[in-house]
């Protein structure tokens, strides 16, 4: 039986925690927070949509950075397993449009007291108002010898350090402590700096899953508007980097939406960078210029759309331009696409010519905003970048750099789309590390 210390009690770490005691080892769980699962308590606006119930293969498209990474996680605990762990635990769960999973009570502390209940039953001893500062390792391993290389030995874990100084053993870590988003639940990037301390790279961490602001200032005139089955494509420079279908909301510094959340996975605000250590390396070049282009009649091609103009038109055709796209938008957006398309308002619709109707509806087929950044971590749903996988192992969650460390959850450079999938991570690679605790 191994003495196991896990550092974080939010999905990963609780999970990892569960799967480590039912092997038998004896479990602390170590908690900064006043609570367990803090963040799991905002998730889904508090309903928490827990997984996805969609087929295995879906789980690994949708997820943005290193899927393959996560083929012995997800397939040794996958969305069936975490639906299952939850409803032969009492806690009933229900699919919503786009196999969202959710409790059926709606309340996420449902999901977060299963978990709790979970860990007093397997005798998981939890400690909160707990920060860890330092993960402390010995060099005292065997060497490890390649061909051709010198040997050097590889540290093992002996324990944590407290920001209080005090000092607990252990065989093993198991680090859940989180990314940087939602900081005010605690992701303060702690984690991050105890791995870089023990030489694991870390990724750049920017935030995702995040609303979007923009230059246009009209779309301030349209906060609270949302758009339903609308797409969106986000280019960066040329190359188209993201596309989608769905629903987005404009909002008084830009907007966001279930669409614009999950273009804003593929966002780059920086140069392609490393930190190994602490230190920084990066490519001296500009990010490139960040467009997001929306279709708002996605059903319609342009030439269907012209026709239908054509139809339009000739039923207005003494009413002013104004007056004759009711049908087409919101009221609040047909002055704005008034406007865009430079068509003077109070023209009758029988001047209208050829070129400017046509121009209108490539217009409403493609509307540019041009992106200036994000909302950041405090409104980011999860963090792109983090521990680099090259150096876990992925069929353990083991780190390849020191013997008896692990990691799970959103501290890894794992990210994933909106529907479940996020969460999903942090199950899989917390059962995946608590199960290979030796």
């Amino acid at each position: 039986m191994s003495r196991v210390i896990v550092i974080g009690g939010g999905a990963a770490g609780m999970m990892a925690a569960i799967a480590a005691a039912q092997k038998g080892h004896q479990l602390l769980l170590l908690e900064k927070n006043e609570k367990l699962g803090k963040k799991i308590y905002i998730t889904g606006k508090g309903r928490c949509n827990l997984t996805n119930a969609c087929e295995t293969q879906e789980l690994f498209d949708s997820v943005v950075s290193n899927p393959r990474f996560l083929y012995s996680a997800i397939y040794g605990f996958d969305n069936a397993a975490v639906q299952d762990f939850f409803e032969k635990r009492g806690c009933p769960l229900k699919v919503e449009r786009g196999n969202r999973v959710f409790p059926v009570s709606d309340h996420s502390s449902d999901i977060i007291r299963t978990l709790a209940k979970e860990l007093e039953r397997l005798g998981v001893t939890v400690r909160l108002h707990a920060p860890v500062q330092e993960i402390l390792v010995r060099e005292d391993n065997e060497p490890e010898k390649s061909p051709g290389q010198a040997p050097s030995c590889v540290p093992s874990v002996r324990g944590v350090r407290l920001s209080s100084g005090e000092e607990l053993p252990a065989d093993a870590v198991i680090l859940c402590s989180g990314g940087l988003s939602y900081p005010a639940t605690g992701s303060t990037g702690d984690g991050h700096r105890m791995a870089q301390r023990l030489g694991h790279t870390l990724i750049p961490c920017e935030p995702a899953l995040v609303p979007f602001c923009v230059e246009e200032e009209w779309c301030a005139d349209l906060q609270g508007l949302a758009l339903k089955n609308v797409s969106a494509s986000l280019f960066l420079g040329k190359k188209k980097v993201y596309e989608g279908f769905g629903e987005m909301l404009f909002t008084h510094f830009g907007v966001s939406g279930p669409l614009i959340l999950s273009a804003s996975s593929y966002y780059r605000t920086r140069p392609a960078q490393t930190a190994k250590g602490g230190k920084k390396k990066a490519e001296e070049k500009a990010a490139p210029e960040a467009v997001l282009r929306l279709d708002l009649k996605p059903a319609l091609s342009e030439e269907q759309l012209d026709r239908r103009l054509i139809r339009d038109f000739e039923e207005a055709k003494n009413r002013q331009f104004r007056n004759a796209v009711e049908g087409l938008f919101p009221a609040r957006l047909i002055p704005v696409m008034i406007a865009l398309s430079g068509i003077d308002p109070e023209k009758r619709v029988h001047d209208i010519t050829r070129q400017e109707r046509q121009g209108f509806a490539a217009r409403i087929k493609n509307v540019e905003l041009h992106v200036t950044g994000t909302r950041g971590f405090p409104e980011a749903i999860i963090t792109r970048g983090g521990v680099s996988v090259r150096e876990v192992n992925p069929s353990t969650m083991e780190s390849r750099l020191v013997s008896g460390l692990y990691f799970a959850g959103e501290l890894l450079d794992l990210d994933a789309l909106t529907g479940g999938f996020n969460l999903q991570i942090a199950w899989s690679t917390g059962y995946l590390a608590g199960e290979n605790v030796p």
